[in-house]
């Protein structure tokens, strides 16, 4: 009998640190790594946001502990990578 591998989460790049899972709403992530307060979020290779608390391996990323760098007038200027 063959067995059945079921994907839960989909990282694109070596340095995501973050992967978008399958089973819960659109847009929602899985941390890969133990992420600190304060470190960039990275989604498909790219700065998508900050996380706002420790995020440990395994858990849930999404808006309740990442801040979106999108459209952050106050970051202009300083180096800022676009959010997803």
């Amino acid at each position: 009998m063959q067995s059945k591998i079921r994907i839960e989460a989909i990282a694109l790049r070596e340095a995501d640190n973050v992967a978008t899972a399958l089973r819960i709403p659109f847009g929602h992530k899985l941390a890969l790594i133990d992420i600190p307060q304060g470190a960039n979020i990275v989604k498909y290779g790219e700065v998508m946001g900050r996380a706002t608390q420790v995020i440990p391996a395994g858990t849930h990323a999404h808006i309740h502990n990442i801040e979106s760098l999108r459209g952050r007038g106050d970051l202009e200027g300083k180096g800022a990578s676009h959010g997803v």
